[in-house]
């Protein structure tokens, strides 16, 4: 099923400024909210649709690039970084959204369930690594297996609802006023709004009953990413201690190691083969790799220095989703710097011959038309 227009979902239309987006999302959220409609599937998928459309036009990058190419903008990717926008749960919107809902619904923004005040759920801190990928790991995305350390709740580590928030997460406080009596809500001090409190421990586990260990996790990365993006592996940061608590996320910086031949611009991949004088002069046909193989180019007789050779769709995939760039090769024709006797002569009778004076015609463009054209 196809996905509904963002500024559909909201009403709102594109000129419609972030203080009316937000206002737009609040109106849907309030609306379809699942305190409000309980056991009701509909109300809860509008409200995540309506989740989901804040998420990306509430984001200057995002909403950009959805004005641009729509939903195919966050399609092959997840979480953030350019790859939100799809499949959001319940944890997300209430963690990442929740103020916006201000007084309306009690309880902590990390539960959901029908009705009365929700039980508080505490998410794990998120943790952050690095991935290297070579220009031949972007080209056609891969698979990364990476080891971390992570906190995660100790076997046989008990928790107790906390006698101070009864399991709530949040305390709340009732004062009078000139105005009359002011109701305010706070964060539990005691168990940090997580609604447990540790009951017991396992021997080596720390004072939130969390012990650090090792995991081997699996990261998708799709074709066509580059210097800097970040990815998201929901549920693989640290654990938080209690029962209803959700783990943190595994953040991933991407970084690109130099190729030792090609240099990438965008989507684009440039190289400078360099040919003999003879192999300009006579033609000749030449095996080049190219990120996704080896391809075949022929070049012809009377080549010049500095001729652009531009393989179509054979450069880098684009992660919006609009195609390959192209792969640019750079001809340099190699003037030799010893010659012998006879070669020293060969050029000195040919210093004045018809066929080696240059004769630029229209055709053979100026270094500043050959880069204008690689922009075109």
């Amino acid at each position: 099923m196809a996905k509904r227009d963002y500024y559909e979902i909201l009403g709102i239309n594109k000129s419609a400024s972030a203080a009316e987006i937000k206002k737009a999302y609040r109106k849907m959220a309030i609306k379809y909210h699942p305190d409000k409609n309980p056991d009701d599937t509909t109300a809860e998928a509008k409200f995540k649709e309506a989740a989901e459309a804040y998420e990306v036009l509430s984001d200057d990058n995002k909403k950009a690039r959805y004005d641009q190419y729509g939903h195919a903008a966050f399609e092959g990717g997840h979480g953030g970084g350019g790859f939100g926008g799809g499949g959001m749960n319940m944890e997300d919107i209430f963690s990442q959204f929740g103020d916006i809902f201000g007084g309306h619904f009690g309880g902590g923004f990390g539960g959901f369930g029908g009705g009365g005040q929700r039980q508080a759920r505490v998410k794990g801190s998120n943790m952050r690594i690095r991935v290297k990928l070579t220009l031949e790991d972007i080209a056609k995305g891969v698979e990364k297996k990476v080891k971390v350390r992570r906190k995660v709740q100790a076997d046989g580590v008990t928790y107790k609802t906390c006698t101070t928030c009864n399991g709530s997460g949040q305390v709340t406080r009732v004062t009078n006023t000139i105005l009359g009596r002011m109701q305010t809500a706070t964060t539990c001090n005691t168990c940090q709004g997580a609604g447990q409190s540790l009951d017991s421990k396992p021997k080596g586990s720390d004072a939130n009953g969390l012990i650090v260990e090792e995991e081997t996790v699996s990261i998708q990365i799709p074709a066509g990413v580059t210097e800097g993006v970040q990815l998201k592996v929901a549920g693989k940061g640290n654990e938080a201690p209690g029962k209803n608590s959700i783990p943190g996320d595994l953040l991933v910086l991407i970084e690109e190691i130099q190729h030792e031949k090609l240099k990438r611009e965008g989507t684009n991949i440039h190289y400078d083969l360099y040919i003999s004088l003879s192999e300009a002069v006579l033609g000749i046909s030449k095996e080049v790799e190219t990120v996704t193989g080896k391809v075949k180019i022929k070049i012809d007789a009377g080549t010049q220095s500095g001729k652009i050779l531009r393989l179509k769709g054979k450069g880098l995939p684009s992660i919006e989703r609009y195609g390959n760039g192209d792969f640019l090769i750079h001809i340099n024709v190699w003037t030799p710097q010893e010659l012998n006797k006879t070669q020293r002569k060969f050029f000195e009778d040919m210093q004045h011959d018809e066929n080696f004076i240059p004769h630029p015609n229209a055709s053979d463009k100026s270094f500043f038309e050959k880069v204008k054209d690689m922009f075109m």
